[in-house]
């Protein structure tokens, strides 16, 4: 069993309120989509508030809805995002949110047990944006290997 779990976090800036009709569709999915990944091979935990989702946690903004995970290992969160159900609601993101013109998800390892913040995933998106791709922060097309991983 690995000593580190993958965080990610993904951040978004909704083209209408969350309560709009133009958000109902992605709203009416959320439980399911939730439901999907915990139910996924890999997945540890996730960001969530007593509702059982994240939407009303606003950390980068009014307007931006964040999504904080931790998983086994890049392959699992790249099969749930890729590869399962959740493709979906991917290709039909344009309909609920802007285009962003830099980074909006980051992934990192953390040691297993270890619950970030979203100030600490906040710290990490703004390295990726500053830096690029790192061991200390990196995306699925830049990624890298768990630190034990590294050793052996």
């Amino acid at each position: 069993m690995s000593r580190y779990h993958l965080a990610q976090l993904n951040i978004a800036t909704m083209r209408e309120p969350l309560e709009s009709p133009g958000m109902a569709d992605f709203v009416n999915n959320l439980e399911r989509i939730n439901a999907l990944a915990e139910a996924s091979p890999g997945y540890v935990w996730r960001l969530q508030d007593e509702a059982g989702d994240a939407t009303a946690l606003r950390p980068f903004g009014e307007d931006v809805l964040v999504n904080m995970s931790l998983w086994a290992d890049v392959q699992s969160l790249s099969d749930y995002v890729y590869k399962s159900a959740h493709t979906e609601m991917l290709k039909r993101r344009r309909e609920w949110f802007d285009k962003v013109e830099q980074a909006h998800m980051v992934l990192w390892w953390v040691p297993a047990g270890h619950l970030p913040s979203v100030d600490e995933a906040a710290e990490r998106l703004a390295h990726f944006r500053t830096h690029g791709a790192s061991a200390h922060a990196f995306s699925f097309r830049h990624a890298f290997a768990a630190p034990e991983e590294e050793l052996a």
